[in-house]
């Protein structure tokens, strides 16, 4: 039986060790709060991010990550992006030799404006081809409750991308495999900008002919930021890229549209964050995309636009109008 930790009990992290153990793994979940843990523990459900869902008995949880790590063969990292580094700063030590490290986290660091396997190869020494990215339309909620969905796991080196794509394959799951992992970790990351942009337009009222086009100029920017990484363009038609961007522009259960529907219907930043417990990548990220997209002189404009909006105090209305008269050009 395949040994896999799970690092961070939100929402995503607490379904995927639901996943791993339903495809035969044994698994154990970190969770910071000793009292989350037990809660999980006792209960045999997270009622703080799943409730209702009842988790495998092979699921266990800890607050302690080197019980969480011993022996491990696979190692999830489910945190907020941008708590990564400081995250494993400290798990760093505890790390199997060869375990496979797999990053479910969707974002740009803030500052770097690294990858998220990235990060992990730079505070862990690993090489790249001990990193993987898993990356698709992958609402929680919806896994949790067993409706079908399809993922991709990226990874350079095509044993521990099977390794992986084994070790979660379930009737009610089903991942790819695909060797571009700086494709799906953009699709995933730059999606969540996108996704807020959506969120802003449904808050002011508008309907899908706008979703639609946003969705579409977003996967096209999505695209060109990808290709002038290096990313293959393929990628961008796929789940980790259209798919994902689908599922998370057009879900109610998306964290970034739902935040970006609060915007569009006036609350500040502050507020809305004060509404919810959950993290939507896309506020600090879009900061982080953009400067990204800077550095490599790669024309963003929804990703400007939700910066200004969410970090510059520009209004949701004036978003739409500067974004609408733009110079007009060929698509």
């Amino acid at each position: 039986m395949t040994r896999a930790a799970v690092l961070g009990a939100g929402s995503w992290g607490t379904t995927f060790a639901k996943v791993l153990a339903d495809a035969g793994c044994d698994v154990t979940l970190h969770a910071r709060r000793p009292e989350l843990a037990k809660a999980i523990t006792d209960d045999g459900e997270n009622r703080d991010y799943l409730p209702g869902i009842r988790l495998p008995d092979a699921v266990r949880a800890t607050s302690d990550p080197g019980e969480a790590l011993l022996d491990a063969v696979i190692v999830v990292l489910a945190v907020p992006s941008q708590s990564l580094r400081e995250n494993l700063s400290e798990w760093a030590p505890l790390l199997p030799a060869d375990a496979t490290l797999l990053s479910l986290m969707k974002g740009i660091e803030l500052g770097t404006t690294k990858r998220m396997s990235e990060v992990i190869c730079e505070v862990t020494g690993a090489g790249p081809d001990r990193v993987a990215a898993l990356s698709g339309p992958n609402l929680a909620r919806e896994i949790a409750e067993e409706q079908p969905a399809a993922t991709v796991i990226a990874c350079s080196d095509t044993d521990r991308a099977e390794l992986l794509q084994a070790a979660c394959h379930t009737a009610y799951f089903r991942p790819y495999t695909n060797p571009d992992v700086v494709g799906c970790e953009l699709g995933g990351a730059v999606k969540n900008v996108i996704a807020l942009a959506c969120g802003i337009a449904e808050g002011l009222g508008f309907g899908d002919n706008t979703r639609a086009s946003l969705i579409t100029r977003g996967l096209a920017e999505t695209a060109r930021l990808g290709l002038a990484l290096g990313a293959e363009p393929t990628t961008f038609a796929g789940l980790a890229g259209l798919g994902d961007l689908v599922a998370t522009c057009s879900s109610r259960l998306s964290r970034n549209r739902t935040f970006g529907e609060k915007l569009g219907q006036g609350m500040s930043l502050e507020e809305v964050q004060k509404s919810t417990r959950q993290t939507a990548e896309g506020v600090k990220s879009c900061r982080s995309v953009l400067d990204l997209a800077r550095a490599h002189d790669i024309y963003v404009p929804i990703t400007e636009a939700v910066v200004q909006v969410c970090h510059e105090g520009e209004s949701p209305a004036g978003m739409v109008r500067a974004m609408m008269t733009r110079e007009a050009k060929p698509e």
